[in-house]
């Protein structure tokens, strides 16, 4: 069972230095003055958050910008029979909640935590106010938002015109990343994927046994090892 929360503040940890170098490093404030940057961070608060914890839920009226200091969190939808669709997974360096700065809309996925997670959480009020001081960022916003829109869209369409197996294929290459030479994605169990590509949990174990079985993948500690080139059918 996930939880509701707005976070921990953190306490005796998030000093303004620790918070500069974790704005810093996001291409959104990269044109910010050293004075701009110490408005934004002065403000901004560091919060914890537990596992399985949601931090925004679908339809909240919320207006703060997220910054992912350590951990992970996945962007989601679900309907009222409980059925997830999980849009996005981010670490540490990414950032939600955008939409919101921009105008008075009510929070369009939910967003929660796969592991004990540490966010900065920056105010509507706040981020305009530097929007006004360097309209740089407001153009580093809109370049972000065209490419998730752009990302969305190539999701939407994988969802809808391809098979299961191709969804779960197109998947794995998406979350598999290169470690000392083989393509591994990080921690995922056969209901994430699930959730990923909008099929049940059997379909899946399904379809990795008999990849398994062909010997294209092999599971490790719940990460998928790609082996070969996945078939183009299943």
């Amino acid at each position: 069972m996930s939880d509701i929360s707005s976070g921990i503040p953190d306490s005796g940890s998030g000093t303004d230095s620790e918070h500069g170098e974790v704005l810093r490093g996001i291409p959104l404030f990269n044109e910010l003055s050293e004075d701009e940057l110490r408005t934004i961070q002065s403000h901004a608060v560091m919060r914890s958050y537990r596992k399985n914890t949601i931090i925004i839920e679908k339809g909240d009226e919320t207006n703060s910008l997220y910054v992912v200091v350590s951990g992970k969190v996945k962007v989601f939808v679900d309907d009222e029979d409980g059925k997830e669709l999980v849009l996005n997974t981010m670490g540490a360096g990414a950032y939600f909640g955008e939409l919101a700065l921009l105008g008075n809309t009510t929070r369009t996925a939910s967003v929660m935590t796969l592991e004990n997670s540490r966010l900065l959480v920056i105010s509507q009020m706040d981020f305009l106010n530097c929007v006004r001081a360097s309209p740089e960022i407001a153009l580093e916003l809109i370049r972000h938002l065209i490419d998730k829109i752009s990302n969305l869209t190539d999701r939407l369409g994988t969802l809808a015109l391809r098979d299961v197996y191709g969804r779960v294929a197109a998947a794995l290459k998406e979350q598999a990343q290169e470690e000392d030479g083989r393509l591994i994605t990080g921690r995922l169990t056969q209901q994430d994927l699930a959730h990923m590509v909008g099929a049940s949990r059997e379909m899946i174990s399904r379809i990795l046994k008999d990849l398994k079985l062909g010997g294209y993948v092999d599971v490790q500690n719940k990460r998928i090892v790609i082996l070969k080139k996945l078939p183009a059918r299943w």
